[in-house]
């Protein structure tokens, strides 16, 4: 099974080749025919040449007879191409034969590490960390099957002043009264209490003070103080995590104190190298390139004034021990888009320093926010961010009641367990199938939506195809022989299902989830035109039936495991 765009793609390249070589075809899926490929006309506008004379060579040379059945030149020099039934039928079969669905492995597996999530210790999840840990999520899903050692980073905030003031405050409770506060999950009321203390009374503030001096010289009973609010804390993340359906385990957090014993490393060989220029006392990087608005170039703090050190010096110490101690081949930073330009700065200082080389590649997988029915960014009624727990329970119980609705099935525990299925997967598909670089309004109507791009839309199409499937006149599992694609329902779906491989590996090239929504919807459409004009059970002969049984399996199969890469359930019944 290959991914029939990149066998395309590579039998054009030849014929491109011998016009001029290194031509791109250009090739796109397209209305006309299932592909078009449009390089015949820069490359006419590079060659002084009509481009409908290049199109015409190419067809002329390229071998596609095993793979198309109609290869043609129109317009001013578009090659259009249409898959042929004995080919698109062999490929189903072998689809069908493969628990994988025809998705290949990587030919060059890397190891890739992935930043995202980070919350912050001692404060709650909310709906600004949804955007990353669901984007990361998924691409971790993703970059696993395909074959890619993924390892995991949630970079936690878990270091720095604020912990003199909180682990003053633990002090002032009573650890056994604080423990039994965070325990329940209530990170923030935990944090605001520690915050009025802090703003209100001197001495406090000259505590906590004294006693970040103490965590940061390594003072054991603050470091013991620090670890009971750094327990706690995960222990509350594994919680949101659990219910959202994410894979992130604690093991996966390396915060900011995991490479707090680097970051005078980071300093000595920055200035050994020649790079470390003091402006206004701070220690700092200018990397060629970044100035600010005036034109002055922009430096990268790497060491304050006051001897304490900045995120640049993490984000550095975390780049040099991913690349030199854990060996990854790529590093994929799943942070919202305004931290594009420190990123940038950090990556840039990173290569100049030989810590990033250019064989490893380094990617800001930005992304937009998360805004309320205002466009503004979303918020509670009380004018707060919105707890990320809080929603999810939200989305259940908005579910719940749709299954109602929807006359679910009877059982009340398999009526919750697709609640939960629907409500979380709702939430994940909308964020999902945006362009992760766009805001997206979040609004419960659409995305619980039984039609439209959503996720109870293609769940219900997945359980859909199930039950037709159980029914006594299916016979059974269907044969993995080559289905018949006579009718151009048939076709269309089978050309649907061929590209699931490329969905999949668009998704990689380009860390976008929103490639794989994209398709799944169009595959439940082209399904759902399907099944409107080819009876299956009430097929014509018994080949039919047997045929398109295989589509519906099939369909289901693809439905259930893009789903499940996206880290959303496809439930059997609905």
């Amino acid at each position: 099974m290959a991914d029939v765009r990149k066998l395309l793609e590579s039998r054009l390249r030849a014929a491109f080749d011998a016009i001029d070589p290194g031509a791109d075809p250009v090739l796109r899926p397209s209305e006309h025919a299932d592909y078009q490929a449009n390089g015949a006309l820069a490359l006419g506008k590079k060659l002084g040449r009509a481009p409908r004379k290049i199109a015409e060579q190419v067809v002329a040379e390229a071998r596609l007879d095993d793979i198309c059945e109609l290869v043609e030149v129109s317009g001013p020099g578009f090659v259009n191409l249409s898959l042929a039934e004995d080919f698109l039928s062999r490929q189903l079969a072998s689809i069908a034969d493969d628990e994988r669905l025809g998705v290949d492995v990587a030919p060059v597996p890397q190891r890739v590490v992935v930043d995202y999530s980070a919350p912050n210790v001692a404060k709650e999840m909310h709906v600004g960390h949804l955007h990353g840990t669901i984007i990361g999520d998924a691409l971790c899903r993703v970059l696993t099957f395909v074959g890619h050692e993924v390892i995991r980073r949630n970079h936690v905030g878990d270091w720095g002043t604020p912990f003199g003031m909180l682990i003053e405050h633990l002090v002032d409770v009573g650890e056994s009264e604080a423990v039994e506060e965070l325990s329940v999950g209530d990170l923030d009321g935990f944090y605001r209490q520690a915050r009025a203390s802090f703003d209100a009374e001197e001495a406090f503030r000259e505590r906590s003070r004294r006693r970040v001096v103490l965590l940061q010289s390594g003072d054991e009973e603050t470091l013991r103080l620090w670890h009971v609010l750094v327990a706690e804390s995960v222990r509350y993340f594994e919680e949101v995590y659990a219910k959202l359906g994410v894979l992130l385990e604690p093991e996966d957090i390396v915060g900011e104190s995991f490479y707090n014993p680097m970051l005078n490393d980071v300093v000595r060989d920055l200035d050994a190298l020649g790079l470390l220029v003091e402006s206004e006392g701070a220690r700092c990087v200018f990397p060629a390139g970044f100035v600010n608005r005036d034109g002055d170039p922009l430096p990268l703090i790497v060491q304050k004034s006051d001897g304490g050190f900045g995120y640049a010096a993490t984000d550095l110490a975390a780049i040099r021990d991913r690349v030199g101690g854990l060996g990854a081949n790529r590093i994929l930073y799943v942070i919202g888009s305004p931290q594009s330009q420190h990123l940038a700065m950090c990556f840039a200082v990173a290569r100049l320093a030989g810590w990033l080389p250019q064989d490893v590649e380094a990617v800001h997988v930005a992304f937009g926010n998360v805004l309320g029915a205002d466009h503004k960014m979303l918020k509670s009624r009380a004018g707060t961010s919105v707890k990320l727990v809080e929603l999810l329970d939200e989305a259940v119980e908005r579910a719940a009641r749709a299954v109602d609705e929807h006359d679910g099935p009877g059982d009340s525990n398999e009526r919750a367990r697709i609640a939960r299925s629907l409500g979380i997967g709702a939430v994940k598909y909308a964020d999902l199938s945006t362009d992760r670089l766009r805001d997206y309004v979040f609004d419960w109507d659409r995305m619980l939506a039984f039609d439209g791009n959503t996720a109870p839309y293609l769940q219900y199409a997945h359980a859909r195809i199930r039950s037709v499937l159980r029914r006594p006149e299916a016979g059974g599992p269907p044969a993995a022989t080559p289905p018949a694609l006579r009718a151009p329902a048939e076709r269309a779906l089978a050309v649907a299902l061929v590209g699931f491989d490329e969905a999949v590996n668009a998704v990689v090239e380009a860390n976008a989830p929103n490639k794989l929504t994209t398709y799944l919807y169009d595959l439940a459409s082209t399904f759902t035109s399907f099944y409107e004009t080819c009876p299956i059970l009430k097929a014509a002969t018994d080949e039919e039936r047997r045929s398109r049984l295989l589509l519906a399996r099939l369909t289901a199969d693809v439905l259930a495991l893009g789903l499940d890469l996206l880290g959303i359930e496809a439930p059997e019944r609905m």
